[in-house]
């Protein structure tokens, strides 16, 4: 294995985020449960794939771009980092919000509708769209990539960052496919979600400072 530029602490620490961002309901998640419901597990793998692949791709295009601009423009990693825990913050209040109108509606009520008739490719193709259209990805890699230092990564960081991403996306996905595959299993899932919610936004906020009292120390 090639030496490494950046520590093994900072590939755990975006990863750690990415598995909380990732494993949240939202669009990319909601989609895959929709899929496996409708369509089966296989349509629940597919788009598990997409996931997969979409978050690589934005994980690799998003490395290889702000790594150029921050070796041009060094001050903007600084911009980059002020601007993370902003939305960092956000990210939480809109966590914390969910969480409260998710008290309030009881999700036990939400109907959870299945996408039927869909195969494994076009569950993939679905989930890549969803992926590539999805605000959240890309607020969400300006966040993390201020935590990693991508200005001094080589392409053996680059490639394990990807591929970690990836393959930790694909693999939460599939678990949604497999363990969510009935709608008795999504409504429980929909049920807990305040209390995933909160616990995300508590987790979003401890990074947010985590960055904050770095850039003053």
């Amino acid at each position: 294995m090639p030496d490494l530029a950046v520590p093994m602490s900072s590939f755990l620490t975006v990863w750690a985020f990415l598995a909380m961002n990732i494993a949240t309901p939202g669009p990319n998640v909601l989609n895959t449960i929709a899929l496996a419901i409708g369509s089966g597990r296989r349509a629940g793998f597919g788009s598990a794939l997409g996931v997969g692949l979409g978050i690589g791709m934005w994980c690799l295009g998003m490395s290889l771009g702000l790594s150029v601009a921050f070796q041009h423009v060094p001050w903007l990693r600084t911009a980059m980092t002020l601007l993370a825990c902003g939305l960092l913050v956000w990210f939480a209040s809109r966590y914390l919000r969910a969480a409260r109108d998710g008290w309030r509606a009881r999700a036990a009520s939400m109907p959870m509708q299945g996408k039927a008739g869909i195969g494994l490719g076009g569950a993939f193709l679905r989930s890549l769209s969803v992926n590539a259209s999805n605000p959240k990805a890309l607020t969400s890699w300006v966040a993390v990539l201020a935590m990693f230092p991508v200005a001094r990564a080589g392409g053996a960081d680059i490639a394990l960052l990807c591929l970690g991403a990836c393959t930790m996306s694909f693999l939460i996905h599939s678990v949604y496919a497999v363990a969510f595959s009935t709608p008795v299993a999504a409504r429980a899932y929909l049920r807990a979600a305040p209390v995933i919610n909160t616990g995300v936004a508590l987790f979003f906020l401890a990074f947010a400072a985590r960055l904050a009292f770095g850039q003053i120390g």
